[in-house]
């Protein structure tokens, strides 16, 4: 009988309180046990992963889900900030859009990215995918050490 793996902290980048409403639901109706943290735009999804301001406790995350097209600073700029800092690099990045552009796709990838991901619009295929996303890189994937 194989053991759970422990639970990880996740950082969902996005700015759309439908999608992170969704993304929450995914997690409950799929009983995943991963601590979900939520930054609504890029400037903040860097100040927690930094620890800065009111993120000073903020756990290191072991999954970041990123969406693209966000206020203050986009996806592209924080996927970019994330892989070049040494402490954040090895933090996999799923970039989670609703972008199918190849040029997003390319460019994510060009920065690293770990996987690109388009969201489902369907509420029912985009639990799916939170649910395969999370079983693959919580449970299939060895992450580095915190």
């Amino acid at each position: 009988m194989t053991q759970a793996p422990a639970p990880i902290d996740i950082l969902l980048v996005e700015d759309d309180p439908g999608d992170v409403l969704m993304t929450r639901e995914a997690f409950e109706h799929h009983k995943i046990r991963n601590a979900l943290h939520v930054a609504s735009d890029g400037v903040e999804a860097l100040e927690f992963l930094t620890r800065q301001g009111r993120f000073r406790a903020a756990p290191r995350p072991g999954l970041i889900l990123l969406d693209l097209n966000l206020p203050r600073k986009d996806g592209r700029e924080v996927l970019g900030e994330i892989k070049r800092d040494p402490q954040l690099r090895t933090i996999p990045v799923v970039v989670l859009t609703t972008s199918e552009a190849e040029e997003d796709i390319v460019r994510s990838y060009q920065l690293h990215a770990n996987a690109y991901v388009t969201k489902p619009v369907d509420f029912e295929k985009f639990v799916e995918v939170v649910r395969k996303i999370d079983d693959f890189w919580v449970t299939v994937v060895k992450l580095p050490p915190r």
